[in-house]
């Protein structure tokens, strides 16, 4: 028989060993997150996180002539139904789930008549002690998911300098400069693209002055004969337009540079001051690309309307609009107010509580929000710190490194696949208000949970994260 080897250490405290953390601990908090039973079997109120956040975000749902709606007021867990059993969903092909009820008002605007209904929407799968689920008696678990992180990212490749607002959901801002034209432009989900001065029109600053209000510091300054003032203001750049005094005549525009022979002119027409750009104030950006922009606009325009020195908010929408989605016929005013709600609605776009982080930081504000959309700061502040980048007073992000990188585990992933779903179910409905008669109609026959029902299917049954 062998001698009995004795094993040595030789490093200290050998009896310090930590204990073995709770490795499923993600999985399980994430689901209760996502479901809250915990908090529902105690009577709590659940928090907008998870299937709450989904019900509030469907919900209402307005009928398309405004005469009836749909008002959610809460879902519950019908414990009584719960199959507990997990052994015996395995043994005879079931899924460990529990049904889910949704209290629905339909609500007639006219009369002010409220019907309310509990209505069934479907099972949803349970998770076990050791996070997994059982799907029709078969233990499947639901792989987290590694995803580039929300928020705004900096980058110089092939020497083109970029930016992008990369939202949890909805549509990808990105600026990005070109080099050999010294202008900067914006692009919406990856489409044409177009200067980024016209694309801050579209949003509301619709002047010359107000642009350069956004990048620029101003300073007044005196306006004589004499040679040095003349040397002074040579090339300085007007932050206002000029008009002669008692005329609406316009004798320069905000963004023009100023020659030798326009001190001359301004002191024949009686004026003695004009607020100019002060390049050299520290809060000023240090940079001519806005104002190439702006002197790139009048090339685009002036093909098309001689007449005008500048475009108008209306004349920007269009070509913003047009860019997005070309073809498509569209009132002025729908435009406008889809472009408005493509960033600025919170049915249509959310940062995620991660993003709206990131942006905070990023631009390091004073006073930081909390709201999931974007906000005019945070469009200024990018374009902003993007040319900082490019004339070499900021830095590149690294897209590879894990900070820009965030885990969505089992929760979140349903999560948005439920949305999905309850936006196919919020069309149904809508189609069915315009088509049942009021005086019959009940909340049970506007909601179909086929949607709702095929969905959770799809994602445990079929979907490739679900093993």
């Amino acid at each position: 028989m062998p001698e009995k080897i004795e094993r040595i250490y030789f490093g200290q405290g050998r009896d310090d060993v930590m204990e073995m953390p709770n490795l499923i601990e993600i999985q399980l908090a994430s689901y209760e997150r996502f479901l809250q039973r915990e908090s529902l079997q105690r009577g709590k109120p659940v928090n907008k996180q998870g299937l709450e956040e989904v019900f509030q975000a469907i919900f209402p749902i307005d009928s398309p002539n405004g005469d009836m709606v749909l008002e959610y007021s809460g879902y519950s867990l019908d414990e009584t139904n719960a199959s507990v059993d997990e052994q015996e969903c395995k043994h005879k092909g079931l899924s460990f789930s529990i049904p889910i009820k949704a209290k629905v008002n339909l609500v007639f605007l006219n009369t002010g008549e409220i019907r309310q209904k509990e209505i069934y929407m479907g099972d949803i799968p349970l998770m076990t002690e050791r996070g997994t689920f059982i799907i029709n008696g078969a233990e499947r678990v639901v792989v987290s998911q590694i995803h580039r992180s929300p928020g705004v990212i900096f980058s110089h490749d092939k020497g083109v300098y970029s930016t992008r607002i990369i939202p949890y959901r909805g549509s990808w801002l990105e600026f990005e400069i070109d080099q050999k034209k010294d202008l900067i432009f914006a692009k919406i989900d990856r489409k044409k693209k177009i200067l980024a001065t016209i694309f801050l029109r579209a949003l509301g600053f619709d002047s010359r002055e107000k642009i350069i209000e956004i990048f620029y510091k101003t300073k007044k300054v005196k306006i004589s004969d004499s040679r040095e003032d003349k040397e002074m203001l040579l090339n300085m750049v007007f932050a206002k337009a000029i008009y002669v005094p008692d005329e609406k005549k316009k004798l320069y525009r905000a963004g023009d540079k100023i020659h030798p022979h326009d001190v001359e002119e301004l002191l024949h027409s009686g004026i003695n001051e004009v607020e100019v750009i002060d390049f050299d104030h520290a809060e000023s950006l240090h940079s001519q690309i806005i104002l190439n922009c702006l002197e790139r606009e009048e090339v685009i325009y002036s093909r098309d309307n001689p007449e005008k020195d500048e475009p108008s908010k209306e004349d920007a929408i269009t070509r913003v609009y047009t860019i997005i989605k070309p073809g498509e016929p569209i009132t002025l005013e729908s435009a406008e107010k889809d472009l408005h709600s493509m960033f600025f609605s919170a049915r249509r776009y959310d940062l995620g509580r991660v993003g709206r982080y990131k942006l905070n930081k990023k631009f390091d504000y004073q006073d930081p929000g909390d709201t999931r959309t974007l906000i005019m700061d945070d469009i200024i502040n990018t374009m902003i710190f993007l040319i900082r980048v490019y004339i070499g007073e900021g830095n590149v992000d690294d897209i590879d490194h894990l900070g820009n990188r965030r885990i969505r585990s089992v929760g979140e992933l349903l999560t948005n696949h439920l949305k999905i779903a309850f936006t196919r179910m919020e069309r149904i409905s809508k189609e069915r208000m315009s088509l049942k008669e009021a005086e019959t109609i009940r909340p049970q026959d506007l909601i179909s949970i086929k949607p709702v029902v095929a969905a959770i299917k799809e994602f445990f049954g079929s979907s490739q994260l679900s093993q």
